[in-house]
């Protein structure tokens, strides 16, 4: 996996994230300002190591204060989807969608990151911008949120809003996920929550592919398989089919 240093901007390729101690981002892809990648950060590196320059001030502005916010947590090494995957190589991309659970749960911490969340009112609260955020709507957030022990909730201006264990009340009203599964108080907090539970708590996310609905699952499920965009709705049955192999549970064919 590749890390990006919060005081350097050095992006290090580490061989596993075991025994790595690193900071994790869980954030909604925007359009505008638009995200800044792997091949630009490190383009923006190969200048500054031949100018000179300091390369933080041409990284984007969410690069930055997510490096600022994880180096004043005591943070050396962060993760961040947008810059620490190279998404021109299929085969590093597939490495990292069938790692990213598991990246996700050896994080120190993960810092969820609400771009349309303020900090000014309680994010508990019923009809609180907190709980009408578009993070809760995404694919991919599901795993974010259940597969770290430690995720912290930032507001667009990156003050906290909470915890997932200050805010379970409310992430699990709004997640569907039961607070006990949340905050894991049974050794198979997972693996002893039935297929089609697991299930229902994606039926109302979204994704930019349609090959994500399956590949933004397999850590829940704890299945690896090859990614293949292009297949659409079969990586979905892929998915289930890998499913059945490996979890005795009937429950899938009430899905």
């Amino acid at each position: 996996m590749w890390l990006l240093n919060t005081k350097t901007a050095e992006l290090r390729q580490f061989a596993s994230s075991q025994d790595l101690r690193y900071a994790i981002i869980s954030h909604v892809w925007q359009q505008e300002p638009k995200e800044q990648t792997f091949h630009e950060v490190r383009s923006i590196l190969a200048r500054c190591k031949v100018s000179g320059e300091d390369p933080f001030p041409l990284l984007s502005q969410k690069i930055q204060d997510c490096c600022r916010m994880a180096a004043r947590a005591g943070h050396e090494w962060l993760w961040l989807d947008t810059c620490c995957i190279d998404q021109n190589s299929s085969a590093e991309l597939s490495e990292a969608i069938n790692s990213m659970f598991a990246w996700y749960s050896d994080a120190q911490a993960c810092y969820a990151y609400l771009h349309d969340v303020g900090d000014d009112e309680d994010p508990s609260a019923a009809s609180s911008a907190f709980r009408r955020s578009v993070w809760h709507t995404r694919g991919w957030t599901l795993q974010e949120l259940l597969a770290p022990g430690c995720v912290i909730f930032l507001s667009k201006t990156w003050h906290t809003l909470g915890s997932k264990h200050s805010l379970a009340p409310a992430l699990s009203q709004v997640s569907g996920i039961k607070r006990e599964v949340l905050m894991r108080e049974r050794v198979d907090w997972l693996e002893g929550v039935s297929v089609a539970e697991r299930m229902s708590w994606a039926a109302h996310r979204k994704t930019t592919r349609v090959e994500d609905r399956a590949y933004s699952l397999m850590g829940i499920f704890g299945i690896n398989m090859p990614t293949i965009y292009g297949e659409g709705p079969r990586a979905f049955m892929r998915l289930q089919e890998e499913i059945l192999q490996r979890i005795p549970d009937q429950s899938i064919f009430a899905w």
